[in-house]
């Protein structure tokens, strides 16, 4: 009789674009399988919760469509066409494509793309050194948080703030611009804990019902891109119900004077016509928040998504300045801890060859970069090519129609290393297959917790998978770029960086697992002064030291109303919010979320529905100026009037006409450095005919 096999626990953290960045315990069942992923119970942030997406990564790992070889397009460019190669013949192949087109056009004509697909510091940022190196088209990353993170640093002046795990010791959470039962589980496990522990109230405020919003005691559902009327009005009841806490302000903050002449006239009746809250609401709101001492705002990345994202996002943050919640455990406010880490990833990143005259392409805007247009471009030669990890911007990219052109051109080589045939993948000339993160070594920084994670190899790659790591090397071997880092292994790599940045090295982190790099109570409360050199909040921001498109953004907190409008043309203004079971695109491969989400649907209030003419299951055409998509109806009525969702970022081919929802998504850059604005779009919705 057989024995039953043995199964190993091993330590690893979560590598996906979530701020949580769970602590995991990982099921190994054999040199190359997986078997139930589930969150570390001694992490103090994780607690042992997980979201379920993750919970079914063996569905991933061991997905029969996984790459394993590499291939070379031998048809059309998207025909679907290809041949098995092996590696020495795909690598040399796209140094020799790359070489080449360097010699004709120069080295800026290779624009290096990547993002978030792994989160881990060493697979993710391994692709710098090679354009550094090479003196390779640079990347403004702006798609993701480059617009709340520039808000929040105007008025702080230093990435970080109270310990995410205050949250547990709050009387009244405040989740702002984040749908934490989708994409930061863990924030909810800290809040939940604050009401059942201490009786604390939890407040949410997005625009629309998601599943944050039920489990709340107090929804408030704003207009999109509305976030900074709320707050002004807000702060006008504080500062005239005499709830502001001036004592703290004289000490803390600059021009708060000047702050409160200016919300003179920002009352809530004036937010209301705004927000389309009712003036009952605001008032709740802001008498609860202002009677609170130990009230935590958790700021998320929803202000990231619209075009006056970085205003709204100082706005909401001035809320706790104003009452000098600051002053209290439980109390203060809280965006990401990406200032605690101190990196030093000049040997990962190359940053010894970087070269600050070589231009900058705006991430967000490969769609206009692509398609040739001259201020993206600058005096420098059209990309001709692209060598793409971590990412998949045919799916997940703005302005879809100017992006599916641009990777249509036949004069573009593309090369992408990817762990599934994706929409960006299909799309490439030569395609290389990448390891899953329990399939390689790396380490993580939890941006929106206070933990460094050491996540090493579990399994052998399967297939002829390779990590983003190997094949940045190998590639520079034959492109003739030379660095240490080059030569190195992952884990000297790894080990070099946590010791440099001073941190424990490799083998101890490995033995911890994990590593708390919370800065002190009064660091992290700025109760030694902000993080600008007069050591105050910022009521009044320096937009211009944010930002070199700084120009008309309002001297005090306001609603700035630079927002793609309703109109009698456009009257529903479109949100696409992130789905539960996917993470922008990844995920979207796997059965159970595929299940689970069903298809792709536009929600619609039920009076919208009748006006348009249709109901619950039905097609509708929705579209703008960038062009137009047919999608299934959904009836919600957790909307204001208006208002329209899409969740999650289906792949094209799940759409009826084979093109996703950000085909309707402006890559106009928000200001002041930039940021794509998935959350401001104006739409027309019509009844499809039967």
């Amino acid at each position: 009789m057989s024995s039953a096999p043995v199964i190993e626990i091993k330590a690893s953290a979560c590598p996906h674009d979530c701020p949580s960045t769970c602590s995991l315990e990982i099921e190994k069942l054999g040199p190359q399988q997986i078997g139930r992923v589930r969150g570390a119970e001694g992490n103090s942030y994780t607690a042992g919760v997980i979201c379920a997406k993750v919970a079914r990564y063996a569905e991933r790992t061991h997905h029969p469509d996984r790459l394993m070889y590499p291939q070379k397009r031998v048809g059309a460019k998207g025909s679907g066409q290809w041949k098995r190669i092996s590696w020495d013949e795909a690598l040399d192949h796209v140094a020799a494509e790359l070489l080449k087109r360097e010699k004709e056009y120069g080295a800026e004509t290779i624009w290096p793309y990547y993002y978030a697909g792994t989160m881990g510091l060493l697979q993710r940022d391994s692709i710098e050194c090679l354009r550094h190196v090479k003196k390779y088209s640079g990347q403004h990353s702006t798609i993701c948080t480059t617009l709340a993170r520039t808000g929040w640093m105007v008025g702080a002046g230093a990435l970080h703030g109270a310990d995410p795990r205050e949250m547990a010791k709050s009387d009244l959470v405040v989740i702002w611009g984040t749908n934490a039962v989708h994409t930061q589980v863990n924030v909810m496990t800290h809040a939940t804990k604050a009401r059942k522990e201490r009786g604390a109230k939890i407040v949410v405020i997005d625009a629309y019902k998601n599943a944050t919003a039920m489990s709340a005691d107090m929804h408030l559902t704003v207009k999109p891109g509305t976030d900074g009327a709320l707050a002004c009005a807000v702060m006008h009841i504080l500062f005239a119900e005499g709830m502001a806490d001036r004592d703290y302000m004289a000490k803390y903050t600059n021009d708060f004077e000047g702050l409160e002449e200016h919300l003179q006239i920002r009352t809530p009746e004036w937010a209301s016509e705004i927000t389309g809250l009712n003036v009952e609401e605001i008032y709740a709101f802001a008498r609860l928040y202002g009677q609170t001492r130990k009230s935590y705002l958790r700021l998320g990345y929803g202000f990231a998504r619209g075009r006056n994202g970085s205003v709204n996002m100082h706005a909401a943050s001035c809320l706790a300045a104003v009452t000098g919640a600051w002053q209290y455990e439980g109390g203060g406010a809280f965006h990401t801890n990406g200032g605690i880490f101190h990196w030093n990833k000049t040997l990962i990143e190359g940053l010894d060859e970087k070269d600050r005259s070589v231009r900058q392409l705006d991430q967000s805007r490969i769609g206009p970069v692509l398609m040739g247009d001259k201020d993206d471009l600058g005096d420098g030669p059209p990309v001709t090519a692209l060598f793409i990890q971590n990412t998949n911007p045919m799916d997940v990219a703005p302005d879809l129609g100017k992006v599916h052109k641009g990777f249509a051109r036949e004069d573009l080589f593309v090369c992408v290393h990817e762990q599934f045939m994706t929409e960006t993948a299909k799309m490439a000339d030569i395609v290389l297959p990448a390891t899953t993160f329990v399939e390689h070594d790396d380490f993580y920084q939890a941006g929106g917790q206070n933990h460094i994670n050491m996540g090493p190899k579990i399994i052998e790659p399967l297939g002829e998978c390779r990590s983003n790591h190997d094949v940045i090397s190998a590639l520079a071997e034959r492109l003739g770029a030379k660095h240490p880092s080059f030569t190195m292994s992952a884990m000297e790599l790894i080990d070099h960086e946590l010791k440099d940045s001073g941190w424990p090295d490799a083998e101890s982190l490995t033995q911890s697992k994990w590593h708390d790099c919370q800065i002190p109570f009064e660091e992290a409360h700025f109760l030694n002064g902000f993080g600008h050199s007069d050591g105050k909040f910022h009521f009044s921001p320096n937009w211009a030291k944010a930002g070199k498109n700084h120009h008309g953004m309002p001297k005090f907190p306001d609603h700035w109303d630079v927002i793609d409008t309703a109109d009698a043309e456009h009257p529903y203004r479109l949100v696409t919010a992130p789905a539960r079971n996917f993470l922008n695109s990844s995920f979207t491969a796997t059965p159970s979320s595929l299940k689970k989400e069903k298809r792709p649907t536009i929600m619609l209030r039920s009076d919208q529905a009748e006006e348009i003419g249709t109901e619950e299951g039905a097609i509708v055409r929705v579209g703008n100026q960038l062009g137009s998509l047919l999608i299934h109806v959904q009836i919600f009525d957790g909307l204001q009037p208006g208002t329209v969702i899409v969740e999650g970022i289906w792949p094209n081919k799940f759409f009826i006409e084979k093109v996703g929802i950000n085909l309707l998504v402006s890559s106009e850059a928000g200001k002041p450095a930039g940021g794509a604005v998935f959350h401001d779009t104006a739409v027309w919705i019509k009844a499809e005919s039967s």
